[in-house]
């Protein structure tokens, strides 16, 4: 209620006159309010600010009380909502809920050390991240469309339908030579329309949906769990959580926990930030002492203070905030790396990245179910991007190249998104790349797809559920302000010189239905996505995982083309000769190809990552 609004408002302004009394008496009054008219988010915002009152007057145990309270309720909401997109974004809304409690258990870990609070800690680390993909996951091995009303799966056609009449329209009046701004804003209104429609047919298919209804929600592991579970003696799991005034690192072994207070967020994102520049801005990668400095300055910050518990074991990272595009690989624990490739981290350590420890339980339990693929590799490589091409044969008229402009505007725009430039441009060592690791196959185990068959109809017509790895070798998109525009570029010209579609989206990926150990996004920047709080990268990656891959393989950032060709061939050999798991072969190239005065550089090996299961 509006009054009970304006008490709790006036509870906020006499917090921080520093009349916390005066504070309290109103979040109580307002919280009395609330909870008379039954208004839950209301009442949940209420008990935070109680919460944070009692911490700032050092009574920790009674803030305790209201925060887990405050959380309780939230969390009880959550799940009153169908739509995972709503899901993940109601929960963005409340990462500082999770962001004070966190802190405050590791403020009572601090006077109270033997008491578990650092356990309780990682747990709701655990539960704030990642709970829409983990939901998705589980979702992902039922067939929620089962036993739905045949109406609903009919709309639900008719509006995919729809919305693909409606782009192709929007898309020839935006690149006819006098667009009508009148017809584009009322063609624009119109997709807004149908995407409404869409979200809102997708939330009917799952709260109707018998078999979505039966699906209880995934728990997030306890530690003892994620020791039992996830880890063995020679995995760590690192999982951070990046905070206003400071973070935390847990160092979470087979056995035992231990935690280190981090600096606060602004400072690990300044270090990460500039780390990151160093590795990627082509004036810089090639000083090596810059280089090193840079990774010495924000291994000082996140990984210096676990240094003596790390040894040489694989280390399991859970990032959190920027952490999420930081390559770990390139980080160095003595300021001597720039002179000596042995100091980097994956010079000691096989690296694995994830969403939150849960996620690996849910993709095993995922992935035993499924129908092991009795075919070893697929591979997608070099497609036709543009008429200009020389593999385009036919007679290229006007009217094809208008239509092939008019096909991609919508692309070019998510491709500005995502700083690449329009048209794509072929990528020339991709071909040998994939020709390269072809050999290590004999041919009744593999397939494929190169020029105009590298193309969407390919990606999607259900064969790659019989492969093991899937190897795309093209551009892709990661558009971070709409992850749905996201995805991976196949040809967009068939054979005949005719345009296609061929962008293979987010939602494509989503329904594709596979069973693939591995998924290699050997592109550029495919590991970028939204980072929405507490889901992590909304990316690529995720819509891979739902679709039944294991682990996927993505860069960070635009790789050079020789170099990234380079790097595939030696993990593909150490993966197919020497069968090694993915996670271990991966390093084996890394170290291989950072010995060589060439590729020297962590621009050329750090922006891979393996994502998923380690094992």
């Amino acid at each position: 209620s509006g009054e009970a609004a304006t008490l709790n408002n006036s509870g906020l302004v006499y917090s921080a006159l520093g009349d916390k009394q005066k504070a309290l008496e109103y979040y109580s009054q307002s919280l009395r309010l609330n909870r008379a008219v039954g208004n839950r988010s209301g009442e949940a915002v209420n008990l935070l600010n109680m919460a944070y009152v009692k911490r700032d007057r050092n009574n920790l145990p009674e803030a305790l009380k209201d925060i887990e309270s405050s959380i309780a309720i939230v969390e009880n909401l959550r799940t009153k909502i169908a739509s995972p997109e709503l899901r993940s974004s109601y929960f963005a809304t409340v990462q500082n809920y999770y962001e004070f409690y966190i802190d405050l258990l590791m403020q009572l870990h601090k006077t109270n050390p033997k008491s578990g609070y650092d356990t309780k800690a990682l747990e709701v680390s655990e539960r704030s991240r990642a709970r829409s993909l983990l939901e998705l996951l589980q979702e992902s091995n039922a067939n929620i469309r089962e036993g739905v009303s045949p109406d609903l799966l009919e709309q639900e056609k008719s509006l995919q339908q729809q919305l693909d009449a409606t782009e192709k329209r929007r898309i020839e009046l935006v690149s006819s030579p006098n667009p009508n701004p009148d017809l584009v804003e009322a063609i624009d209104k119109k997709r807004r329309e149908l995407l409404q429609q869409y979200q809102q047919n997708q939330t009917q298919i799952r709260s109707t949906s018998p078999r979505y209804a039966s699906l209880t929600k995934p728990q997030p592991l306890t530690l003892p769990e994620i020791q039992k579970q996830i880890l063995d003696e020679n995995t760590i799991l690192l999982q951070y959580s990046l905070g206003k005034d400071r973070s935390y690192l847990w160092v979470v072994t087979a056995t035992g926990i231990t935690s280190y207070e981090l600096p606060k967020r602004a400072d690990i994102e300044t270090a990460a930030r500039t780390f990151r520049d160093s590795v990627t801005h082509p004036r810089y990668r090639e000083i090596p002492k810059r280089v090193a400095e840079a990774s010495a300055n924000l291994s000082q910050l996140i990984l210096q203070p676990a240094a003596a518990q790390l040894g040489q074991k694989r280390l399991l990272i859970v990032p959190d905030g920027v952490l999420h595009y930081t390559p770990f690989a390139g980080l160095s624990l003595t300021q001597a790396a720039g002179q000596n490739a042995s100091n980097f981290l994956i010079a000691q350590h096989e690296i694995i990245t994830l969403p939150s420890a849960s996620t690996l339980g849910i993709l095993r339990q995922n992935y035993a179910d499924r129908k092991q693929p009795s075919r070893t590799l697929a591979i997608l490589a070099d497609p036709v991007f543009s008429l200009d091409d020389e593999r385009v044969k036919g007679k290229v008229t006007q009217a094809t190249t208008e239509k092939l402009e008019s096909n991609n505007l919508g692309l070019s725009r998510s491709s500005r998104a995502s700083n690449m430039s329009w048209p794509p441009k072929r990528l020339p060592f991709t071909r040998q790349e994939a020709q390269t690791i072809l050999n290590f196959i004999p041919n009744a185990s593999r397939t494929q797809n190169f020029d105009f068959s590298a193309s969407r109809r390919s990606a999607t017509d259900g064969s790659l559920a019989n492969y093991q790895i899937l190897h795309f070798a093209t551009h892709g998109i990661a558009n971070s302000e709409h992850p749905e525009l996201s995805g991976i570029l196949m040809s967009m010209v068939d054979d005949r010189g005719n345009p296609v579609n061929g962008f293979l989206r987010l939602t494509d990926i989503f329904n594709l239905k596979l069973a693939a150990k591995l998924v290699v996004l050997s592109a550029c920047q495919t590991g970028m996505g939204q980072n929405v709080k507490g889901e992590g990268m909304v990316g690529l990656t995720r819509g891979f995982m739902y679709a039944g891959a294991q682990r996927v393989a993505v860069s960070l950032w635009n790789v050079d083309d020789e170099g990234t060709s380079v790097l595939m061939q030696k993990f593909y050999q150490k993966m197919l000769q020497e069968n090694l798991a993915p996670a271990a072969a991966l390093r084996a190239a890394q170290i291989e190809i950072m010995s060589q005065e060439k590729w020297k550089s962590p621009y050329y090996w750090a922006a891979f990552m393996l994502q998923g299961e380690w094992k």
